[in-house]
């Protein structure tokens, strides 16, 4: 859900405590807030509205991302300082960013933070395509978590949108400036399109909500994970909301990670500055649609296409190979990629394995099934739709051979959406796909709980064709088990065992 309304509505929700003096001197020297605000054509306008209207005093910080001519200096910095108090700085390499200080970054050059510091190099175009400002946005996200705030103004183009989606995964929250009051609107549309976006706002509301988020506990307090925990303690008021979501959909949150799930519910909160959980509950109980909407943040998942490119050539090098091998032409190519999201990574795979296939000249039948239990993911998925800015790690040969121009976009062609089978499905419950060569399960795991993971890992083994194989996130492990043996320790691809007593059953309930 993304909430829609203006600074009064949003004030009236309001229930923010201030923290003591004690608290605030302690917080000087930890993880502050930073905002990130990206713009292009149309963006100094809106650049001077937010900022004239926010206060001096915040705690945050704010970095400026605008695509700038590269070949003249930029007078931005000059020309923003005359509407704040705070100081206004271009930025240099190395430099440290501070709270109530606003950066502005110098023309021709990409920028990033770590450790609290701002690094420029050249900026360069990825297809013909720059995006300046989602670069720091990821960066950002990685920096700072659930303390990363991405704002996205008046601009020409869908820079920002793939940083916004990561920095609300990573617990952060989003803006983006209202249409009707950006000059040029695709860019914010384009954020605004991707369902990642909290807050749709005018450049004065958004300063506005700024000012407000940044007393409450979530941002306010030096460690977050310090406030998740405390919430441990409000265990009835959890096992509330989890019965909530299971009676809206069917699916049992108790079987995922809690510390992340709190996470995302605290910033839930945020949005509403609710500082209790107990109001949180209520205001669910008296509420459904936002059940939907705290629903769709857990289940958040960043999925980019051929995310890792290098694990798609150890497909091609590794496992494909072995699939193909003595394969009689009308047995079909069985592919299971579980967790599927909005289907990049269902379609990146469709397009290697198509690729192989024409190298070897061989054209088996194929099946790919992609599953995910976001039933709202999948229905993107269907259509294969996306974004300019969803494609900027795509081949123009990839783009010209397997992606169909269409209007704000382009559509995977229909002969490879044929291939793929979307459904939706919850790995724990529903049954499984059998008889596979392959299966792909990449950073699913990591959002389960143990006890689950161990119980996926028989269920894939089942799943298998005795050749068969399997590919985890870069961050996951099979671990002790004895199903699997290692094929790729870079790329996490195991191979099926041959000779193993598996006694798992199937047992499946809904």
């Amino acid at each position: 859900m993304t909430i829609r309304r203006s600074s009064k509505e949003s004030a009236s929700n309001s229930i923010a405590s201030q923290p003591s003096n004690e608290e605030e001197q302690d917080n000087q020297n930890e993880l502050f807030p930073i905002v990130a605000i990206g713009a292009s054509a149309g963006g100094l306008e809106a650049f001077t509205q937010l900022l004239s209207h926010l206060p001096t005093d915040s705690g945050m910080a704010f970095v400026l991302i605008q695509h700038l001519n590269p070949n003249q200096k930029s007078l931005l910095t000059e020309i923003l300082s005359r509407t704040t108090k705070m100081p206004v700085i271009e930025v240099h390499d190395g430099m440290s960013v501070e709270r109530n200080h606003v950066y502005v970054i110098p023309s021709n050059t990409k920028m990033s933070i770590s450790q609290g510091v701002l690094k420029l190099m050249p900026r360069e175009k990825n297809y013909g395509i720059n995006m300046t400002v989602d670069a720091f946005f990821f960066s950002l996200a990685e920096e700072r978590g659930s303390k990363a705030i991405a704002v996205v103004l008046s601009g020409g183009d869908s820079d920002g949108t793939r940083g916004v989606e990561t920095i609300k995964a990573a617990g952060g929250i989003t803006f983006a400036q209202c249409e009707d009051t950006a000059k040029v609107s695709s860019m914010p549309n384009t954020a605004v399109a991707s369902g990642c976006v909290d807050f749709i706002l005018p450049p004065q509301a958004i300063a506005q909500e700024l000012a407000k988020i940044s007393c409450h506990s979530y941002i306010k307090r030096a460690t977050p994970l310090k406030l998740v925990e405390e919430l441990l303690e409000g265990e009835d008021a959890i096992v509330t909301i989890f019965h909530l979501l299971r009676e809206a959909t069917g699916v049992d949150f108790n079987h995922y990670k809690q510390i992340t799930l709190r996470q995302r519910i605290l910033r839930r909160m945020v949005l509403y500055k609710v500082e209790r959980l107990e109001d949180y509950v209520r205001y669910l109980q008296e509420n459904p649609a936002e059940v939907s909407a705290l629903y769709q943040d857990l289940l958040i998942a960043l999925t980019y296409f051929f995310r890792d490119p290098k694990s798609f050539e150890a497909l091609k090098s590794r496992v494909f190979p072995i699939i193909v091998n003595n394969r009689t032409p009308e047995l079909p190519i069985r592919i299971w990629v579980a967790g599927c999201s909005t289907g990049e990574e269902a379609y990146s795979i469709t397009i290697c394995l198509l690729e192989y296939l024409e190298e070897q000249g061989i054209y088996p039948p194929i099946k790919i099934f992609a599953t995910d239990v976001n039933e709202v993911a999948i229905k993107k998925a269907r259509i294969g739709i996306y974004k300019p800015s969803q494609l900027a790690d795509i081949s123009p040969e990839r783009l010209k051979r397997f992606f169909i121009p269409v209007e704000d976009g382009y559509q995977i062609s229909k002969s490879v959406r044929e291939l793929c089978i979307f459904a939706k499905q919850n790995l724990i419950s529903d049954p499984p796909f059998s008889k596979l060569d392959l299966i792909t399960c990449r950073n699913v795991l990591t959002h389960l709980g143990s006890h689950v993971q161990k119980k996926l890992l028989p269920i894939f083994h089942y799943s298998l064709k005795s050749t068969g194989f399997l590919m985890l996130g870069t961050s996951e492990t099979v671990g002790d088990t004895n199903l699997f043996s290692l094929v790729d320790r870079k790329y996490k691809i195991y191979s099926r065992k041959m000779s193993v007593k598996n006694n798992f059953r199937l047992g499946f309930s809904k």
